[in-house]
């Protein structure tokens, strides 16, 4: 990527994160430890800004490659509070572009080579599936309960037949991947959810499913456990104010601290534009969601259908449905949908009444013999996007990295991302980093008021036509 000239005085935050409602993903864990933020001057070899998915894998990678690095994550909030435990927890292997009418999309075209190479879909797929085994493989080294990171796929959820045809659209683009899928019939799906609203399903069996919150709440567990030998520091309620040149390095500051270090890495998903980095260039979108309360035996004796399972819409713009387990947080359905064009980064809180309204109906149209069953936590999550679908990664200053715009796939690209800035940080090179070095830098918005009024009006339309879905 281009980089861009260093603001004289260095990088200063205009924003820091902001989020409506409690995560609910967090909340059905229970307290966290106490938090240990950042008080005072220390030094590190990496810094490493965020705590999310990107962060995490990024420390955790860094740490692979160099045990003795002294590396220090500092996140704005709580560990799984933040985006990544306002995220649905589907970390998918196979192509799935958010702005195409059915997930196949052309996302790979913009990172150059043909379908099978590293910049098209097979080659995205395969570097989809080491971050899920990356992943994985954090699961078994930390202890992360099991539940966390469920590897049952997920479906494809169709109610019209306009939606029906997007699965076959899908499912024949599969094909040509020679990936395994299956395509499920109204019965097939009712036994799967417990629900007759669907008409059809098309499975793909490579999905994981995550306990979002957990999982990147294991991360931290896992690192923090080791710090005594890796050198790995994290402190939460840190919200980095800035950082400037400091000799050779870098200083990076907190209010209570700062941070001496030889590199950082930006991991804040959109809010590396609150640093004035990609401005212009990203879009601001947040996604909205409600969990039920624990459902009892009645509830779920009434519901049917399998105990866990997992539905992304036909139509991107359309309604997300998790039901988990008690190894997850309880018996409990999660229903997100509706999306708000948000270039403050701020979501309002009448699209959240709006929005909660909205889950409401979609949930009893779904699941009318739980009419009775109260939403316990509702919220909203920041989403990063760029118009050509890249992301902002590789070295942006000297010295400074970034694992940003996740394009609406914060668990696997968010890990991808992490990955690639702790190994372009060292000075790697794989498959991951050749990836992310191919993209082209995130094309420029219209003007803001444009930006604002067309991207608002698109939504509406996309999710009006995706009502049912």
């Amino acid at each position: 990527m281009t980089r861009e000239p260093m603001p004289a005085g260095g990088f200063v935050a205009k924003r820091l994160p902001v989020h409506a409602g409690g995560a609910g993903w967090n909340a059905i864990l229970g307290p966290s430890p106490a938090p240990r933020p950042l008080r005072g001057d220390i030094t590190a070899d990496f810094t490493v800004i965020g705590a999310g998915f990107a962060g995490l894998s990024a420390a955790r990678r860094l740490f692979q490659l160099d045990p003795s690095a002294r590396i220090v994550v500092l996140d704005a909030g709580r560990v799984g509070e933040g985006a990544a435990g306002r995220n649905s927890g589907f970390m998918i292997d196979l192509p799935h572009d958010l702005t195409s009418d059915d997930y196949g999309g052309e996302a790979g075209a913009e990172a150059g080579g043909e379908a099978g190479g590293e910049g098209g879909d097979g080659g995205l797929i395969r570097l989809n599936r080491a971050a899920i085994e990356f992943a994985r493989r954090a699961v078994e080294e930390y202890g992360i309960a099991p539940g966390y990171f469920d590897p049952i796929g997920k479906t494809n959820g169709a109610v019209t037949e306009g939606a029906h045809a997007r699965n076959l659209s899908y499912a024949e683009h599969l094909r040509g991947l020679g990936e395994a899928h299956e395509m499920l019939d109204q019965q097939a799906m009712s036994e799967l959810t417990g629900s007759r609203y669907y008409l059809s399903g098309l499975h793909t069996p490579g999905t994981v499913l995550l306990q979002p919150a957990g999982y990147v709440r294991g991360l931290a567990e896992g690192l923090s456990r080791q710090a005594a030998i890796n050198h790995v520091a994290i402190h939460e309620e840190s919200p980095v104010t800035g950082f400037q040149r400091e000799g050779a390095g870098w200083r990076v500051r907190t209010p209570a601290g700062s941070v001496s270090t030889a590199r950082i890495i930006l991991a804040n998903n959109g809010h590396v534009e609150s640093f004035g980095i990609a401005r212009g260039r990203l879009m601001h979108i947040f996604l909205f969601a409600s969990m039920t309360r624990e459902l009892d035996a009645d509830a779920v004796r009434r519901l049917g259908g399998q105990a866990r399972w997992g539905i992304t819409p036909s139509d991107p713009m359309g309604t997300t449905v998790r039901r988990i387990g008690p190894d997850q947080g309880g018996h409990r359905i999660v229903v997100r949908t509706c999306a708000e064009f948000c270039p403050g980064m701020e979501s309002s809180e009448t699209t959240m009444r709006r929005a909660t309204r909205v889950m409401r109906e979609k949930f009893e149209d779904r699941f009318p013999a739980l009419s009775d069953v109260r939403m316990e936590h509702s919220w909203s999550g920041h989403l990063c996007l760029s118009r050509n679908g890249v992301s902002v990664t590789g070295e942006i200053e000297d010295g400074v990295f970034a694992a940003c715009c996740q394009n609406g796939l914060g668990t696997a690209r968010g890990t991808l991302t992490g990955i690639a800035a702790a190994e372009t940080a060292r000075g790697e090179s794989s498959a991951v980093t050749r990836f992310f070095a191919g993209q082209p830098r995130p094309t420029r918005l219209p003007p803001a008021p444009l930006a604002k009024l067309g991207a608002t009006a698109y939504l509406r339309w996309k999710e009006w036509r995706a009502r049912k879905e």
